[in-house]
């Protein structure tokens, strides 16, 4: 039996569960959502976050409870009648359409009838509007494939707004968002949110909830654990609550004790398939036993950086490890041979360069290294000793659920991370080139990586660290280089530097162009 809520909640869920096969993803969970308000949802991995908001935007359809809309029962079979009931979603993966305009996608499934023309006019006129009053600046007839992500996320945001949301959805929202473009998107909730609508941020970043939200509700293992005021709690409160005991929010090092210096880079540059010079004459050091931060905005050469020190990409200049200099061309520059010069690499997207999904956990901890002891004995490969050597490797890092023969695909993001760390860090290498380490990790993991990469800089190793999370970098760091279109900006102590300054670098900006 259903019976009406109270009208000044936007959203009030009651007793929501869901199940696929054994494994309950939400279990009798209950939430209301002030209308007007930004209400943040935190979790791990694997918490249930996503599936809750999936069955409110009608992907997943509940097993039990119910969903009440401004005080009413309000039954959501699929995603129209989401939308009927004013719910907008932006998806952590966009769903766009890449060939198509902005326009195109905006109007999609949304088409006044038959004669597309007329709708067109319309639909410009408004999404000019809308641009206007919420400060989504996007060109109409632009083609998604040619904008970057931060106006991809507003076309997500104009297209609910287009079909007359008035509660939006957004799921981790900044994960491939720029520092500069998290902060307009900010913005532009918080003019939302002026304007009368309801936002629900789904996230994993506790200083995003802290700096924008009102309300913030923890789940862990599919329950509902807490719901509270932002202004009433703090990071390490809600950091308890999301994993169930408390997180280290910071890193704790003691200083660095560089040695000799491990890698010289002079000179390097690297052209694109396209002609355009990606790297423009990059000088670097790493030392043993220091951590080398690389800062920098996405897309300004540091995956280029990695690729050709990793052997995936060739280039020009010299680059010599342990005194000796190596090939940047032909088959003596690939990764097999840098891997045998003491060259472990975590590459950026653990997903497509990391590991391959649908193979075992077993496999993938040992690709790159399958042709050598204790893998490969004569022609054979030994893949009992590679199921051995993953088990324990699966121990010491934590890996859940230690299972060697689970396809990697059906590890969450932060233990897909953890095999690749595994593999890389236990072959005691000399370099560790590591992207993006925590990428779409969540808290408990992250703390575990971070204090991975601290150890093995203090077992002298030199390590090439890059992130586009200003925080990681500057956590982690002993020295801070900033890269802008190519180049070296300049080099920091962690120390003796902060953010703003950072971020003059990573916007091209030196401190003589700053003062101007």
């Amino acid at each position: 039996m259903t019976s009406d809520g109270n009208p000044d909640l936007a959203i009030e869920l009651r007793g929501i569960s869901k199940a696929f096969g054994p494994v309950q993803a939400n279990k009798d969970i209950s939430i209301q959502v002030k209308r007007g308000t930004i209400h943040g949802i935190i979790g791990e991995n694997g918490a249930g976050k996503s599936t809750l908001m999936s069955i409110l935007y009608g992907f997943y359809k509940a097993d039990a409870g119910e969903v009440l809309i401004g005080g009413k029962t309000t039954p959501i079979p699929d995603s129209q009648a989401a939308i009927d009931a004013g719910i907008g979603m932006v998806f952590q993966h966009f769903k766009l359409v890449e060939n198509f305009t902005v326009l195109e996608n905006v109007i999609l499934g949304a088409e006044d009838g038959a004669l597309l023309k007329p709708s067109l006019a319309k639909a410009r006129k408004l999404l000019t509007d809308l641009a206007q009053e919420y400060e989504m600046d996007v060109d109409p007839d632009a083609v998604i494939e040619d904008l970057g992500v931060g106006q991809q996320q507003r076309v997500e945001i104009l297209k609910a707004l287009y079909r007359e949301a008035d509660i939006l959805i957004l799921d981790e929202p900044t994960g491939v968002l720029t520092p500069a473009e998290a902060d307009h998107l900010f913005r532009i909730l918080k003019g939302l949110k002026d304007e009368g609508k309801t936002i629900i941020l789904i996230t994993h970043k506790l200083r995003e909830i802290m700096e924008i939200t009102d309300t913030v509700s923890v789940m862990r293992r599919g329950e509902m654990t807490a719901t509270v005021k932002t202004a009433e709690t703090s990071p390490e409160q809600l950091a308890e609550l999301m994993v169930g005991r408390k997180v280290l929010l910071r890193v704790d090092k003691v200083p660095a004790t560089p040695g000799e210096t491990v890698l010289s880079v002079r000179g390097l540059r690297v052209v694109d398939d396209q002609g355009v010079e990606r790297l423009r004459g990059i000088d670097l050091d790493i030392r043993a036993g220091e951590v080398l931060g690389i800062a920098g905005v996405a897309g300004n050469g540091q995956s280029e950086l990695l690729e050709v020190l990793g052997g995936y990409t060739q280039g020009t200049g010299t680059i010599t490890m342990n005194g000796e200099q190596i090939d940047l061309t032909g088959t003596a520059s690939d990764a097999r041979t840098r891997r045998a010069r003491g060259i472990a690499h975590v590459p950026e997207d653990r997903q497509r360069e990391g590991l391959i999904m649908d193979f075992g956990a077993w496999e993938n901890v040992a690709f790159g290294y399958h042709h050598s002891e204790p893998f490969c004995r004569g022609l054979f490969m030994d893949h009992g000793a590679m199921r051995d050597d993953c088990a324990a490797k699966m121990e010491r890092f934590d890996v859940r659920p230690p299972d060697p023969t689970l396809a990697a695909k059906n590890f969450s993001g932060g233990n897909q991370q953890k095999i690749v760390l595994a593999r890389e860090i236990e072959r005691n290498p000399d370099l560790l080139l590591i992207g993006q380490p925590t990428r779409g990790v969540d808290i408990g993991a992250i703390e575990f990586i971070h204090q991975q990469v601290i150890a093995l800089r203090d077992q002298g190793k030199a390590i090439l660290l890059v992130s586009v999370e200003l925080d990681e970098i500057m956590a982690l760091s002993d020295r801070i280089a900033v890269m802008f279109d190519g180049r070296i900006m300049g080099e920091r102590l962690p120390d003796q530097t902060d953010a703003n300054e950072l971020g003059l670098l990573m916007a091209g900006m030196t401190g003589k162009d700053a003062a101007a």
